[in-house]
């Protein structure tokens, strides 16, 4: 038996607890508390030692992969090299489709940028933009790389790139373009080394002395002379704002090709620069109110091809990027064939008409360019007006609204009635003014017939006559009531390039410009690859279609662009007021088209499609033809043959028409 002394000595805590009685059916609560709280402790305690170590070996793990990434990433870190390299920008020779010489440019030293001699607002206008934080990381920014992560991730694809300065010198300097994980973090190594190696103000000077500009210019030096023909210490506010603005998509906001997306970017980072106080409300107020002048490039040779190779280096920068090398670009113009058209654009012009641009673009059956002429005179403005210009195309839309209602099942021959219609309160009229009363489908289009063109596109529908157009290559067009009088704006190339399916036997081409690309050492770069070939026009649907069309040309509004012995097919487009006049038109394999009109949309006297715009294209297309084999000039273009029963009943119709004359 134990004592109460024996208890108190085992276990002194025990002594003033209360002990159960034997045979007692009740035991004091106070005897089961302590036991209770000692029992959820040692589970508390055991759940955060468990969670601490897994913590510690989830980051213990986490650490390891990390440094193993890092390890891998390190393993085939490229050359840094370059950085120390002499500095010597790409050498780019662009070469006609028989390899004579176009355009050659780069090859030239990187002027080296002292900071101290730029103008404030350029380097303002480059960190407002792409790195307002530049100051205060180290090579990349966390917070900006989460942003962008989040940005991406909400949107689908990337919309933001998260990278500094650091990021894009490092990138620039020794990277490719692949966006892979593993580049992205050679580029933030990069980076870091870099700021390590180099002073902020050294990484500002090295990054504008290599920082690419787009057609083969690199550094600031060579971005000023490029667009504005000056040393990057006399730019203005606006100026250093451009072309920082460029630095994103040299391709996408090249000025000469985007005037539109150049200015709004422009905009965006004169409005960065204000909302972070780089410029005062008078000063962003200038900025935005004055003129940016791009200066056309200076040229050794070919300078009416300034335009083609203007647009061939845009077209280069989106097909490989910034050159490492010296390249060399082999494209599809004729050097023969842009010379004739130079020439048939300046003859053609006529200031006393108040015409006094113009843009030729000339492509062959595969979608080739062969010529383009962007303006009358390359060395007064490198806008280039066959590309970039959109406008009213008139009537040479029609051949579309056509195309889609002998898709539809009609046929040249139906009869309609030229007059007055009305489509919800608008009333069409005729460029004449008067009407022709019944009249084939066939003359209306030889003679421009608006009225017939609106009740074809309603008859038809709208948004068909919409789909035709998407499908020969004209993008975006809205079922607008003014559709089939081509009032709304399109290009030179695309319209011209739509055209391409009805001279080479009904298939769909991609309009190209560069064949291939290749290194000095003869490495292939890029090649053009056509898609395999595919019919989007029925051989009946098209011989109808130029059936109409020849007859433009032959007893219609394009007269003035017939050839003797040459099957030509086209047609005449003149907007309101004689704002715009354009001939589109073709031989078998060949598609030319004209416009001429004013840069700043003012009024031409009394020029329509079928006068100028039809004399330049005849004064080219003939000096082309007259050079390519007989057999060439002599093709016959598919046309339709008209049933012998419509025959019948057409001569019937006019014998009753003469018998009517004669009664009394």
């Amino acid at each position: 038996m134990h004592t109460d002394e024996h208890r108190n000595f085992t276990n002194p805590a025990a002594a003033d607890k209360p002990v159960a009685v034997p045979g007692a059916v009740r035991v004091a609560r106070e005897d089961k508390a302590p036991r209770k709280r000692y029992l959820v402790g040692r589970i508390k305690n055991t759940v955060l030692r468990r969670s601490l170590i897994g913590l510690s070996l989830g980051a213990l793990l986490g650490f390891g992969l990390a440094l193993g990434w890092i390890g891998y990433c390190a393993v085939d870190m490229p050359d840094t090299a370059p950085l120390f390299s002499p500095k010597r920008t790409p050498e780019i020779v662009v070469l006609d489709r028989h390899g004579r010489e176009i355009e050659r440019t780069g090859g030239t030293g990187i002027t080296p940028v002292k900071l101290d001699t730029m103008p404030p607002a350029l380097v303002q206008a480059l960190i407002a933009t792409e790195d307002k934080r530049f100051y205060h990381h180290f090579g990349f920014d966390p917070a900006g790389l989460a942003r962008a992560a989040i940005a991406n991730a909400k949107a689908g694809h990337v919309v933001q790139g998260g990278s500094t300065l650091t990021q894009q010198l490092a990138k620039n300097l020794f990277l490719t373009r692949d966006q892979t994980m593993k580049r992205k973090t050679q580029e933030i190594m990069l980076a870091v080394w870099l700021e390590v190696k180099m002073g902020k103000k050294q990484i500002l000077e090295t990054y504008l002395s290599r920082v690419y500009f787009g057609g083969g210019a690199v550094g600031i030096e060579s971005g000023a002379e490029r667009y504005f023909h000056k040393p990057a210490r006399e730019l203005a506010p606006r100026e250093a704002a451009f072309l920082v603005g460029l630095l994103k998509a040299p391709n996408l906001y090249n000025p000469l090709k985007n005037p539109k997306a150049s200015a709004e970017r422009t905009a965006f980072v004169l409005g960065r620069m204000y909302l972070q106080n780089y410029l005062d409300a008078d000063g962003y107020r200038k900025a935005m109110t004055a003129p940016i002048d791009i200066e056309p490039m200076a040229r050794r040779k070919n300078a009416g091809a300034g335009y083609f190779a203007d647009w061939i280096l845009a077209r280069m920068d989106k097909k490989i990027g910034a050159p490492k090398t010296d390249i060399t670009i082999q494209t599809t113009l004729d050097l023969d064939l842009q010379k004739q058209a130079e020439h048939a654009v300046a003859a053609g012009v006529d200031v006393r008409r108040n015409a006094q641009q113009a843009a030729l673009l000339s492509f062959d059956g595969s979608g080739a360019v062969l010529a383009m002429v962007g303006g009358v005179d390359y060395r007064h403005s490198g806008y280039n007006r066959a590309v970039a210009a959109r406008r009213q195309p008139g009537s040479s839309f029609k051949p579309f609204v056509y195309l889609a209602a002998l898709i539809d099942g009609h046929t040249p021959w139906e009869v309609y009635t030229d007059a007055p219609i009305d489509i919800d309160g608008w009333q069409p009229g005729n460029y004449s003014n008067t009407y022709r009363g019944d009249i084939t489908l066939q003359d209306a289009l030889a003679h421009s017939v608006n009225t017939i063109a609106v009740q074809l596109a309603e008859q038809v529908g709208r948004e068909k006559v919409v789909a035709t157009a998407d499908r020969m290559g004209l993008k975006g067009l809205k079922p607008y009531a003014s559709l089939a009088l081509g009032a709304q704006e399109v290009s030179l190339y695309d319209l011209a390039a739509a055209y391409i399916p009805f001279a080479n036997w009904g298939f769909a081409v991609q309009p190209y410009g560069i064949d291939s690309i290749f290194t000095k050492d003869g490495r292939l770069l890029y090649e053009n690859t056509p898609a395999p070939k595919a019919r989007i026009l029925s051989q009946q649907v098209l011989r109808e279609e130029n059936l109409m069309l020849k007859s433009v040309v032959e007893r219609g509004t394009g007269r003035a662009a017939r050839i003797n012995g040459v099957d030509i097919a086209g047609k005449t487009g003149t907007t309101d007021d004689y704002r715009d006049a354009w001939f589109l038109g073709y031989s078998p394999d060949i598609v030319t088209g004209v416009w001429v009109g004013n840069d700043d949309n003012s009024k031409m006297a009394r020029v329509t499609g079928g006068s100028i715009p039809a004399h330049i294209w005849h004064d080219y297309m003939q000096a082309v033809l007259q050079d390519l084999p007989k057999s060439t000039r002599t093709a016959k273009l598919p046309v339709a043959q008209m049933p012998a029963t419509i025959k019948k009943q057409q001569k019937l119709d006019v014998l009753l028409a003469d018998l009517e004359k004669t009664l009394p």
